[in-house]
């Protein structure tokens, strides 16, 4: 599937969160690129900058989820609630690659160590969320409403 997001997405602020939740290389060490899951994701959106596509080839399958690295909780948790705002509530017709999912999935590894379910509706993925993290729940909706 080669098509574009009905109503876009907002690559730029993507960027900038990628950008917020990079540790850099003075706190990294050597950048590892898409080995990292905010390289991977950073990845991602410059292909879709480039060519904007509702996939990413692969993508799901290729997230980094052995990144063990200790991010900042409060860029993720606002990362995650700007990526909610980009997602269309497709629901049926969500899809393991969409390059929003994939984003997604790559801030949650940093924040809660693995890739949680998401069934294509928001609503349904921040109960999922309130049920098993509930301060981190907390936090990710009241960014998303503001």
């Amino acid at each position: 599937m080669a098509e574009q997001h009905k109503k876009g997405l907002n690559a730029q602020l993507i960027w900038n969160d990628l950008e917020n939740c990079c540790l850099q290389e003075t706190n990294c060490g050597q950048c590892k690129k898409e080995a990292c899951i905010i390289g991977f994701a950073k990845k991602c959106v410059s292909d879709y900058m480039k060519a904007p596509k509702k996939e990413v080839e692969g993508g799901a399958d290729n997230i980094p989820i052995t990144d063990f690295k200790v991010f900042d909780e409060p860029e993720l948790e606002a990362a995650i609630a700007h990526i909610l705002k980009e997602c269309k509530d497709c629901k049926e017709d969500h899809t393991e690659d969409c390059i929003i999912n994939v984003i997604r999935n790559c801030y949650e590894v940093g924040l809660f160590g693995d890739i949680h379910s998401y069934e294509g509706s928001v609503f349904q993925y921040l109960m999922y969320l309130n049920s098993e993290f509930p301060d981190k729940s907390a936090r990710i909706a009241q960014l998303y409403k503001s």
